[in-house]
């Protein structure tokens, strides 16, 4: 088995030698593939060792002249071998280098005579320095003879020809090019890998500081001089590859490559689509879409995949992109067997919502909401529906905030606290130990994080004395009006019956809701213990409704009893608001306000909010899929429940005679894989799926592995 793919293999080089990439096949393009070296030269290469240079062996030189029989030499080829050519046509010497390159004769009388008309008056041969011949080499260095000779070098040098040169020079600068780019190119791959801001506030020359890409770059240039002498400064003006634009198109193709390549991992298996939206410091809508599937070695890989513009959120708007995306790298919907998002109304819609639309086009796509958000859903309309327990979170934020806004607050509190305990072990109130008594501080509430609530909740509990003394002492000593009038509204807030009420109140709530917190945080979920949780929770929040105003009351009184905080008369008719603004109803009394009002509404919000998130479909889908963990030697394993799961939820991808046959295998596999000692320690369904796949059982129950693979790509299944 192939060991587990990471995010930093997309961005790892690959060893073509040693891989099993398969070969592109060869496509016909009129784009020239060809490197400078091998581009075919448009001149063709003038061969001078091919010439006959003495032709005197073969040809007989005609006489002239029969008076005095004077005939061409065969010697003189000895003495101008360098240009001499003799034309038997004509029976007349010729200067090669002049016939080839001279541009025009210079005027002279003969000048013309070893270019066109060539030479033959033979008597004048032996003239001395007057000798035609010589005359036509000339003195001077610059004659046209001896500048035409050269122009016939340089064309016998076929590695100076213009069309060599300019092959050579751009052979160089392609080089230069390619190394430039190959620099930005990994330090693009390095800042993103390590996610890393690519630009800087200030990338003139003169900065100090030019950002993380061009200062990556400077840094690689000074371990390479190769590098160094081609980048930044070094480079053309035109082709420095670290402009903005480059940097985006670099970072394009990584995506590009990554994509594709996540595209290959998921092949033709079932995926899930995770989807998730918010707004940029832009203020533009950005989508992100991971895809959540099971490999083919069994891994489950969770790959974000794209982050897409959205004009706005609508569900229908929403939908567009994601298959827009999807059909691009040819993924379909079709494959789709489950749906991850939020709780907000525009996804979680029963009619128009994303996951109704996706369901429209394909009956499997289950909408799974994460459980931990659930809950955290379920506490916050609570916090904001119920306008008492909205006011009550307001007050106890506030109150933390003026106790531990600075160290020297905290620290009154905490020697308050000392003083505080050090009076109960006088007076016997309280016992002595290790680890008793511990001193603590007001516990900041977190709004993401509804379980730091219940923290905060108790650490006021637990210090409440102490957070009464410093509130009271902050009112009258401080010099700062603000602080003092901050100081005493929240005193008056603190030590008044409604805010004790709440705060027991929420504390109860809490305290049962804590438990199923915990359990959706960890790691490692049991799911099945997780969904009987939400069952004794909303069990347990009904009793509290049903039989815990009395408890809870009698608790409250002796708070307040023993803090010195005045108890309002329950049957005494209740006062809404003050002044001329203020309504008296005969029939409402203090204990129906606390009872009904505040008691019992809040209540019936948590438990409706719990009904609402925490479906019967998801709930009854994951203890389906429970019965498939091998967890405690295959525990739940009951084949009834099994086919039952197959055919409630997954009738598209088993055919009838699938179901059947289904069924069979399941038995052959409740004595053969069940009983297997390397399946006896197995606690995940991820675990049992790559057993399979090791063991080849994948092969022989291979309707089991489908079910097996289709399971864990729902986001619930672990």
């Amino acid at each position: 088995m192939s060991k587990r793919k990471t995010i930093d293999a997309f961005f790892k080089k690959k060893d073509v030698s040693n891989s099993k990439i398969r070969t592109p096949v060869a496509v016909e393009t009129n784009v020239n593939t060809l490197m400078p070296d091998e581009y075919p030269s448009k001149c063709p290469k003038l061969q001078f060792e091919e010439i006959d240079r003495d032709p005197g062996s073969h040809i007989n030189y005609p006489y002239n002249d029969d008076t005095h029989r004077r005939q061409f030499q065969p010697s003189w080829f000895n003495s101008h071998k360098d240009w001499l050519e003799y034309s038997p046509s004509t029976d007349a010497i010729y200067c090669l280098p002049c016939y080839l390159f001279s541009k025009k004769p210079i005027g002279r009388p003969g000048s013309d005579a070893f270019i066109s008309t060539g030479f033959n008056n033979w008597k004048k041969v032996k003239d001395g320095m007057n000798c035609p011949l010589v005359r036509h080499v000339g003195k001077e260095p610059n004659s046209p003879h001896k500048i035409a000779v050269k122009c016939c070098e340089d064309l016998k040098n076929y590695s100076r020809h213009i069309d060599k040169l300019i092959e050579k020079q751009t052979s160089k600068e392609l080089e230069n090019n390619r190394l430039r780019l190959k620099t930005s190119v990994e330090c693009a791959r390095w800042l993103a890998f390590q996610a890393c801001v690519f630009r800087g506030y200030d990338e003139s020359l003169d900065s100090k500081n030019r950002g993380s890409f061009i200062e990556l770059i400077k840094f690689i240039s000074t371990f390479n001089d190769k590098v160094a002498s081609v980048v930044l400064e070094n480079a053309l003006g035109n082709a420095k590859y670290t402009s903005p634009t480059i940097q985006k198109e670099i970072l394009h193709i990584l995506a590009s490559n990554v994509r594709n390549a996540i595209r290959e991992e998921i092949r033709d298996a079932k995926f899930c689509i995770l989807v998730d939206e918010a707004r940029d410091e832009s203020k533009r809508e950005q989508m992100a879409i991971i895809l959540r599937f099971v490999d083919k070695e069994g891994f489950i890989k969770e790959r974000f995949f794209h982050i897409v513009h959205v004009r706005d959120t609508t569900a229908l708007t929403l939908k567009n992109e994601i298959c827009a995306v999807l059909s691009h790298y040819n993924l379909h919907i079709e494959n789709i067997r489950g749906q991850g998002y939020d709780g907000a109304s525009n996804i979680r819609g029963e009619w128009n919502g994303l996951q109704a639309l996706f369901l429209k086009d394909c009956p499997c796509v289950y909408y799974v909401h994460c459980m931990a958000h659930r809950l955290q859903l379920a506490l916050v309309t609570t916090s904001r529906e119920v306008k008492d327990v909205y006011q009550f979170f307001d007050h106890l934020v506030n109150i933390i905030n003026i106790v531990v806004a600075s160290s020297k607050r905290n620290e009154e509190l905490q020697h308050a606290q000392t003083e505080q305990v050090e009076n109960m072990i006088a007076s016997n109130e309280i016992e002595t130990g290790r680890g008793a008594n511990q001193i603590g501080t007001l516990q900041r509430a977190v709004d993401t994080r509804w379980g730091s609530h219940f923290q905060s909740i108790c650490s006021l509990i637990k210090t409440f004395d102490a957070t009464c003394k410093v509130i009271n002492t902050i009112s009258k000593e401080r010099a700062n009006y603000k602080q003092r009038g901050d100081a005493e509204g929240a005193y008056q807030v603190l030590t008044s019956f409604e805010f004790i009420l709440i705060l027991h109140l929420m504390k109860e709530i809490m305290g049962i809701t804590n438990v199923l917190c915990q359990a959706l945080q960890q790691h490692s979920q049991d799911l099945l213990n997780v969904m009987h949780l939400v069952s004794t929770t909303k069990s347990l929040i009904q009793e509290l409704r049903d039989d815990g105003w009395e408890p809870l009351l009698a608790s409250v009184i002796s708070f307040c009893e023993q803090h010195e905080i005045d108890i309002p008369d329950m049957n005494a008719r209740y006062t809404k608001g003050r002044g001329r603004y203020r309504r008296q109803d005969d029939d409402l009394t203090m204990e129906h306000h606390f009872r009904i009002v505040i008691f019992t509404v809040a209540i019936d919000f948590q438990l409706q909010e719990l009904k609402s998130r925490f479906s019967e479909l998801t709930t009854e889908l994951v203890i389906l899929n429970s019965v498939l963990n091998p967890k405690d030697a295959f525990r739940l394993f009951k084949i009834v429940h099994i086919c039952n799961l197959v055919k409630k939820y997954y009738p598209q991808d088993f055919t009838e005679h699938e179901q059947e046959l289904l069924e069979s295998q399941l038995q052959h596999y409740a004595l053969d894989v069940i009983k297997h000692p390397k399946f006896q320690n197995m606690s995940t369904i991820s675990e049992l799926c790559r057993g399979l796949q090791i063991l080849g059982k994948s092969n022989i129950y291979f309707l089991i592995d489908r079910l097996i693979r289709l399971v864990l790509t729902l986001p619930v299944s672990m």
